[in-house]
């Protein structure tokens, strides 16, 4: 796991919390009933970023730690923890090449966002096999409209069009080493020790602004301000007027977002 070239992530920063759609709190609550979380357990979020997993999950535990590679992330989500008055997260720089180094210690669960598919996969399941205790898990966590059966929100074209003017991308490039990866994460996990798998999923509507529709692209690292560069002015502009033109008389932008859940464990 690595950050992002050019430190296009790391300038997403002061856009990923306020503007990414959060986790369903219903996530959450299924953790808290599977693992009878009560306060006393210890949690790693690998690939933290500000702490959406981190900061709903904290009261849950006696700890999180939460490893990150990129500082300007860990210092919004010491923040983000600070403002909320979140207690009990241990922040730590560094990803899942240095994880055993780190000595996090044994944990109940490893959780990850999206971060998950910038690894080794294989690898960092064989050593979470050797942090993990009895009866934990690995828990993969996603939140995003990119499903065949829900339907595109009519502005997103409208996006889409403003950032292949301005950025020469027709879609996302992939992330990580190489890419997003062939094989889904369902096969590899099928692979390694945690290879008892459970799914859930739960659909809501997220309604925002113009503003916050554009705020949204510059949470992205391929539209961020450091991609984006002398030219996010433009796009910014481009997108208002697009927008504009789209709902002449105002109102939300509504999307359907999902929150997905794989649970693995040991057989």
């Amino acid at each position: 796991m690595e950050s992002s070239p050019g430190g296009r992530f790391a300038s997403t920063v002061p856009y990923y919390a306020k503007y990414r759609p959060a986790y369903d709190q219903r996530l959450f609550a299924l953790l808290r009933r599977r693992f009878s979380l009560d306060g006393t357990q210890r949690v790693l979020d690998l690939g933290a970023g500000s702490g959406a997993l981190t900061l709903p999950l904290a009261p849950l535990l006696r700890e999180v730690i939460a490893v990150d590679p990129e500082p300007a992330m860990i210092a919004e989500g010491r923040r983000l923890a600070a403002r909320a008055g979140v207690n009990g997260v241990s922040w730590r720089l560094g990803d899942s090449d240095t994880l055993l180094a780190l000595d996090v210690g044994p944990v109940l669960l490893t959780v990850m966002g999206a971060s998950f598919h910038w690894t080794d996969r294989e690898r960092l399941l064989r050593d979470l096999d050797t942090l993990i205790e009895p009866g934990g898990a690995v828990v993969l966590a996603t939140c995003g409209a990119r499903h065949d059966d829900l339907e595109p929100p009519d502005w997103l074209p409208v996006v889409e069009e403003v950032r292949r003017r301005r950025t020469d991308q027709d879609r996302p490039p992939g992330s990580g080493p190489a890419g997003y990866p062939d094989v889904h994460h369902r096969e590899v996990l099928l692979r390694s020790p945690f290879s008892r798998i459970e799914e859930s999923h739960w659909d809501r509507t997220v309604s925002r602004s113009a503003e916050q529709v554009i705020g949204l692209q510059l949470s992205y690292s391929f539209t961020s301000p450091a991609a984006l560069g002398a030219g996010r002015a433009a796009f910014e502009d481009d997108l208002r007027r697009a927008l504009t033109a789209l709902r002449p008389g105002g109102g939300q932008f509504d999307e359907r977002v999902r929150t997905e859940v794989v649970i693995a464990t040991r057989p």
